[in-house]
């Protein structure tokens, strides 16, 4: 809204009042608001959670500390929504399809996950929604996500126009920070709807989803998402589902959240810019750069919650949070084209949830054979292994960050590796 406003008032010829075309100031604000309204919130929305008795339900898994998390305020994701979009409508295009996609998935999945806390805090069944709700408010997203960046006008891409190579230092001059009506530049070929994504690793990155149809005589494409939604669908289901097991100790989800936020900014900075897209050898993404005010507010609310989150924590963001969290990232590289790099960037995610599959499929197997089942983890989700094994819980966190940001810099360099 204020974006509106100072464009207004940049017309009128207010002096200053064109910083707010610069996608690097309305990021920096939208970070330092998001930052602002958790931290400066977090006490009283602590307190009102204590006392309307809103507590943490805690199993009795035997593991060091958690009995003492009994009671602890949760559903803190409330908190985190309302420091993502306030910025967001702040300081945002609002007619922008990429920030309106966004939107939808904060408060779609943020009202999917509130349900599954409402029904463990308020009807006291600690099973929650069950798992098949879970999944269908998730593949709902999922089409709304695959139609969207597959027939809407504005989800378009540029590739490189191979008949002009190099930019022109009067492009490169006009171009590196704003992007918004400069138009489509030689370097690059005009907009068209697209069904490529970006491989890691190799030096013709770029792969299209509409070639693995053409055995079925598609060779136009035509029928392309008729795999293109579907593999959209399982993407943000995985990834959010991800983000909901990582949630087990005092911050993991946040911190770690936050360093995977970073290179999404980064990563959609680049896509954005015609100047380090063209530089970096990979596709211009038109109007992407409005994302990366939006990651910004979210590394900010996820800052912001993790100084009430760390350990011993205040408050848990409980499901309304790590399943919306999940969603805005996997959301985000799909937006950025990205999502290969997803088990790279997200490798916390991804190892979380293969420890669950592997040690129910394992039991499963196990039991099925010999009559009882037997296991590969002392527990899982894995960071429950690693206590078990007697490791402080304040110590796995710190590790999982280190490992997180490893992988957030090898995703990163991933776009000059090939």
């Amino acid at each position: 809204m204020l974006y509106y406003l100072f464009e207004w008032l940049h017309k009128l010829g207010m002096p200053g009042s064109g910083m707010f075309r610069y996608i690097s100031f309305r990021s920096a604000l939208a970070f330092v608001v998001a930052l602002v309204i958790v931290i400066f919130l977090g006490k009283p929305f602590i307190h009102l959670l204590r006392k309307k008795q809103i507590g943490e339900s805690v199993r009795d898994l035997g593991l060091a500390g958690q009995s003492a998390k009994a009671g602890t305020p949760t559903m803190g994701g409330l908190l985190i929504i309302t420091a993502i979009l306030v910025p967001v409508l702040l300081f945002c295009q609002l007619h922008n399809i990429y920030v309106l996609l966004m939107i939808f998935t904060t408060v779609w999945l943020g009202a999917l996950g509130f349900a599954d806390d409402y029904i463990k805090v308020f009807k006291k069944n600690k099973e929650g929604l069950s798992p098949r709700k879970k999944l269908i408010g998730q593949i709902v997203l999922g089409l709304m996500v695959g139609g969207v960046m597959y027939f809407h006008p504005d989800a378009v891409i540029c590739e490189k126009n191979t008949t002009k190579d190099v930019m022109t230092p009067l492009e490169s001059a006009l171009q590196v920070e704003n992007q918004e009506n400069a138009g489509t530049p030689e370097v690059f070929g005009a907009p068209h709807h697209s069904t490529k994504t970006t491989i890691p690793f190799f030096k013709n990155h770029e792969a299209d989803y509409s070639s693995l149809t053409r055995w079925m005589g598609d060779k136009t494409g035509k029928w392309s998402f008729l795999l293109f939604i579907p593999i959209i669908v399982f993407i943000i289901a995985a990834v959010s589902n991800g983000a909901n097991l990582t949630d087990g100790l005092d911050g993991l989800a946040t911190g770690t959240t936050s360093v995977i936020a970073v290179a999404i900014a980064i990563l959609a900075y680049v896509s954005g810019n015609v100047v380090f897209a063209s530089y970096l050898d990979i596709m211009y993404i038109p109007n992407i750069g409005e994302l990366v005010i939006f990651v910004s507010a979210m590394i900010g609310a996820c800052l912001g919650f993790y100084w009430w989150n760390c350990f011993p924590a205040q408050i848990f963001m409980g499901d309304t949070g790590s399943l919306m969290l999940g969603g805005i990232v996997a959301v985000s590289c799909i937006i950025i084209r990205k999502e290969l790099l997803i088990p790279i960037l997200c490798g916390i995610y991804l190892a979380q949830s293969v420890s669950v599959i592997m040690q129910v499929s394992y039991f499963k197997y196990t039991k099925k054979k010999y009559g009882e089942g037997r296991r590969i983890f002392l527990m899982a989700p894995l960071h429950h292994h690693f206590q078990k094994k007697g490791i402080d819980e304040n110590k796995i966190v710190q590790r999982y960050i280190i490992v997180a940001l490893l992988l957030a810099v090898l995703t990163v360099v991933t776009l000059k590796i090939r």
